[in-house]
């Protein structure tokens, strides 16, 4: 039986001080908090679990001066770094603890608090329960003084003097609708309709609003009513490395529509080379440094943009849109020649004031002053041949590479789609990225997280064969993807991380001697639970089943040619 509001509350005020003086790792309370009281409150008669995200925290690593139980729309944040939620916040003393509106205090400024608690004062009915003064006391810790200011609304309850549990569920019940009201106001809905039988959305001004999985579709029926051939699985894994990463290599033979399915894609979300938002810049085999990609000061000195500087400066200028570039053939050049210090930029990302920032383009141009863009997103092609050069490793681990090697002639039942689809006109916040640092993975998702590590724990041992395991980088891009899959509701959790392993750590095995075999042999094993049998590999039956059928090709290359890559060439 379920634990009501008032149980879920005392035991924490009841117990947390004297849990406090006890280690912090895997104590019951810890567990209770985290796992416990979430399952608790889902299971409230009145609240829709379908819209809300509950967590609760009593501190990462070490015991929070203040432990907090956070109830947040899925539309306006998944993070309680940043936007604005429910949160139920226990005072350092465990005499009190406040039901809130708060905002998250380690990426929100005081100018955006302000504001946000200005807006929600105007809502609060005179005669409501919910206060909105600044008599919420925390306690004396730094952390507790920010989330008192961070704090817009609240509803404080004492230990000593705890209504009943009708009275803490009618509570609740008003600051949801406190919360869902101050949401549709600031986001001005005011127009539904359909775009497809089973595509429902909704526009809000020039912002679009649909679930993950809508959106996906969306695009898939654009691209199939184009006359191009790509399935959805393929779809949701190219948008979910978007959004991992804003760079992503696309890979395969020659002819297999990598440069379309890009086109496609961008023109289904309204980016088109008409309005600027869609570039194709064809990579040239002389190109040796930046200067090519982003420009160069002449002799009279006079900087002259490069191709992507153009479109950067375009991005700047509009930020609530996203921005497409192309780089056609991109390993036609040495890539680390060319796009290393875009790299290095991209890799700068940081929060300040919440927005991602990188550091400047040209650090040493001091009349230049460009970063990279948050809703710029480039995209290499790449075909691998006598003509092109391979990648460094340094290349592979900042992209996820996704192959299109499948070529179907006789298939013609995509070519006879219906009428044409409609491209949206989508904002940037559909595409950015909202995690760039486990830790705010963690919070969220954390077992997720502790499941995939597990995963790559094991793999890792594998590839110290040949000193090819992944490092952190990769483990927490894999874990952002994955997030961003179970928030959208779009893969089971194994079909996520079969398309992680193939695309962040297969194309990093290259080699010709007995260790790459002996490696390939226990991936394949760690994929499908059996051992490798050259003549009747087990495919069909195994959890990550793209990423074992690319460990026997890879087997299989071995064998026949002496060498093995990712690359097929």
């Amino acid at each position: 039986m379920s634990d009501k509001i008032i149980d879920c509350l005392q035991k924490v005020m009841n117990e947390y001080i004297a849990a406090k003086r006890e280690n912090f790792g895997s104590h019951a309370l810890g567990n209770y908090v985290r796992k416990e009281i979430p399952k608790n409150f889902k299971g409230l008669s009145f609240f829709d679990e379908s819209n809300y995200t509950i967590t609760g925290s009593v501190g990462q690593g070490n015991w929070a001066f203040v432990p907090w139980i956070a109830i947040m729309n899925n539309k306006v944040t998944s993070s309680t770094q940043r936007g604005y939620y429910i949160v139920y916040l226990f005072s350092e003393d465990m005499k009190n603890v406040y039901l809130t509106i708060a905002q998250g205090v380690t990426e929100s400024s005081k100018e955006e608090m302000i504001k946000t608690k200005e807006d929600i004062h105007r809502l609060i009915h005179p005669t409501s329960r919910i206060q909105k003064d600044d008599q919420i006391y925390l306690g004396t810790s730094s952390m507790a003084k920010k989330y008192a200011f961070s704090t817009a609304a609240y509803i404080r309850y004492g230990k000593e003097n705890m209504p009943d549990e009708e009275q803490l569920e009618a509570d609740l019940k008003e600051m949801i609708h406190l919360y869902e009201k101050y949401i549709n106001i600031k986001n001005n809905k005011h127009i539904e309709y359909a775009l497809q039988p089973q595509t429902k959305m909704v526009i809000e001004d020039k912002k679009m609003y649909m679930p993950d999985s809508d959106l996906v579709t969306h695009i898939h029926h654009y691209i199939i009513s184009k006359g191009f051939y790509y399935t959805r699985a393929e779809v949701v894994n190219f948008y979910l490395s978007l959004r991992t990463k804003p760079f992503v290599i696309l890979s395969g033979i020659s002819g297999t529509g990598k440069t379309k399915m890009l086109q496609w894609f961008a023109e289904s979300l309204g980016a088109t080379e008409g309005n600027g938002q869609f570039a194709l810049i064809p990579v040239r085999p002389d190109w040796n440094d930046g200067s090519d990609l982003l420009g160069y000061t002449d002799i009279k000195g006079d900087f002259i943009e490069g191709p992507l500087t153009k479109v950067i400066r375009k991005a700047l200028d509009h930020p609530d849109f996203p921005y497409f570039v192309l780089l056609d053939e991109m390993n036609l050049a040495r890539v680390e020649y060319y796009f290393s210090d875009i790299l290095s930029v991209m890799e700068s990302r940081r929060w300040e004031g919440g927005k991602i920032i990188s550091s400047q383009l040209f650090p040493r141009n001091e009349y230049i002053r460009l970063t990279l863009p948050n809703n710029l997103y480039i995209i290499g092609t790449v075909n691998m041949d006598e003509t092109t050069h391979p990648f460094s490793k340094k290349v592979l681990d900042r992209a996820n590479t996704i192959e299109f090697n499948r070529v179907q002639l006789d298939y013609f039942d995509f070519l006879e789609a219906g009428d044409p689809v409609e491209s949206l006109t989508i904002t940037q916040d559909r595409l950015q990225s909202k995690y760039l640092y486990l830790k705010e993975v963690f919070q969220e998702h954390r077992e997720m997280v502790e499941k995939a590590t597990e995963v790559l724990v094991e793999i890792n041992k594998a590839l110290q064969l040949t000193n090819a395991q992944v490092g952190y980088r990769v483990r927490d891009e894999i874990c952002f993807y994955l997030a961003y899959n179970e928030e959208g509701h779009l893969m089971e959790f194994e079909e996520a991380l079969d398309h992680c392993i193939l695309q962040k750590i297969l194309p990093r095995i290259a080699g010709s001697d007995s260790r790459v075999d002996r490696m390939l042999r226990s991936l394949y094993t760690i994929f499908t639970n059996r051992q490798y049998d050259e003549q009747s590999p087990d495919i069909e039956n195994a959890k990550y089943p793209r990423s074992a059928e690319k460990v026997v090709e890879m087997l299989r290359r071995l064998e026949e040619d002496g060498f093995t890559s990712f690359w097929v060439s």
